[in-house]
């Protein structure tokens, strides 16, 4: 078995051939690569109709398929919640709901701070037996680790399921069904030893879900041509005039296995 990888709305499966052509050539549609990302912060200039594209960059999709069955032990897809990403959620959502531009500047300035102290995710899992993929449970079947090309292997420190996924969550997470368990991840910024979860010169991050039945990554490959911005000093919405604001719904959640 092995995972399969494509991303942002050509997420959600097709048909049975679809699954095993993707498997046997491990591989996704010429073309399709994901667009390499930048943790780079500072201003941005979005409008709201940008965030469909923004949101697609910052989303992956593996499928773990077991070729003998024919069957799709899981799926995932997940989108890093990152300052770019963030920045256009803000816009959007400010635009949406008719926010002023001291609310924008409030929201904007406390989702970015987030971001400062840690990794946050949105995923949505389907495949298996839905019972197992529960990220929450401690029967999960399913453990789920921050990674990256340098070693680094973090765990969670918040897992959030969201029972009920509300209009704003399925409009701005798209891939979003009702087939899908949905959850938010918050991994540390920083270990304990004070080291970064993601190196400073890693050429690429990602998620791992791992089990018994096999394991699938998600990866985000980084363009070290565009430094990332050092993880300290204030987070400032200043820089903006246009309006435009709102943040993620935080990523609160019990405790990771």
């Amino acid at each position: 078995m092995r995972a399969v990888t494509r991303t942002g709305r050509r997420a959600f499966l097709g048909g049975t051939s679809a699954l095993v052509a993707s498997a046997a050539a491990g591989v996704g549609a010429p073309g399709c690569a994901p667009p390499k990302v930048t943790l780079r912060e500072g201003p941005r200039e979005y409008v709201a109709t940008d965030y469909e594209d923004v949101v697609e960059r910052w989303t992956r999709t593996a499928d773990l398929i077991t070729l003998a069955q024919l069957d799709n032990l899981l799926q995932t897809t997940a989108t890093y919640e990152s300052w770019d990403f963030r920045w256009a959620y803000v816009i959007r959502y400010v635009d949406d709901y008719r926010l002023t531009l001291e609310q924008r500047r409030k929201l904007l300035d406390k989702t970015l701070e987030e971001t400062r102290v840690g990794h946050h995710f949105f995923v949505a899992l389907t495949g298996g037996e839905r019972r197992f993929n529960d990220l929450t449970k401690d029967n999960s079947a399913w453990i789920v680790r921050l990674i990256d090309d340098t070693g680094n292997e973090t765990a969670p420190d918040d897992i959030k399921a969201i029972k009920r996924p509300n209009p704003i969550e399925r409009t701005y997470y798209p891939y979003v069904t009702v087939f899908h368990q949905v959850f938010r991840l918050r991994f540390p910024r920083f270990g304990v030893d004070g080291k970064p979860s993601v190196a400073d010169k890693a050429q690429w991050f990602g998620l791992r879900f791992a089990g018994a039945q096999g394991s699938s990554e998600l990866k985000w490959e980084l363009d070290v041509d565009i430094p990332a911005a050092p993880a300290s000093g204030a987070a400032t919405s200043e820089a903006r005039t246009e309006p435009s604001t709102s943040e993620p719904p935080p990523a609160s959640a019990p405790p990771a296995k």
